[in-house]
């Protein structure tokens, strides 16, 4: 056989095959699936209320004996479940040392008894865990002491607070698969 036979013999099939090939995804006759989804991510809120944020705690006139008390609540009005912390920002005390006293109380528990202003400034006060949709209330009693001598006639204390809620470091981040989200 001659070598331009079998080129033939070799070109022809494989034309063909070719040939086919072209008209068989020309045609379109081919199979496909598809499916879809969507990942969404949103970030949690780490958020408190104070009932009397901003507000001045105001005692005036305390006499020797006198107890004044007020109190304010706390809600944990985020997503993130949170512990709480009071600081003491500032404070000035004209008394006389141990003659004017701070307790301060969590739920009817003693958290701080001692000198108004007493607590360090810039120092924190763990209050404890603040789950999302938690409150907590806060008691200040203030007291001048009966035994205040005169030397204590027209003095002035103030001191400021600030609440702070950190995150928990448990996890609580939510997966889940929603449907129609897409």
């Amino acid at each position: 056989m001659s070598t331009t036979n079998r080129k033939r013999k070799i070109l022809i099939p494989l034309a063909t095959l070719l040939g086919a090939s072209a008209v068989a995804v020309g045609s379109g006759a081919s199979f496909t699936s598809t499916s879809a989804h969507a990942v969404s991510v949103t970030s949690g809120v780490l958020t408190h209320t104070n009932d009397h944020n901003g507000e001045t705690l105001a005692i005036t006139n305390l006499r020797p004996g006198d107890t004044a008390t007020g109190t304010l609540t706390i809600v944990n009005d985020g997503t993130i479940d949170s512990t709480l912390t009071l600081q003491e920002t500032a404070s000035t005390n004209g008394f006389t040392a141990g003659d004017l006293t701070l307790t301060i109380s969590q739920d009817g528990t003693e958290v701080y008894a001692g000198d108004f202003g007493g607590l360090a400034d810039a120092s924190l006060l763990d209050l404890g865990a603040l789950p999302v949709d938690a409150s907590t209330t806060i008691t200040y009693t203030i007291a001048l002491a009966e035994s205040a001598g005169n030397e204590n006639q027209g003095q002035a204390a103030s001191a400021s607070y600030q609440w702070v809620t950190t995150q928990t470091s448990s996890p609580a981040t939510v997966t889940e698969w929603l449907t129609g989200l897409i």
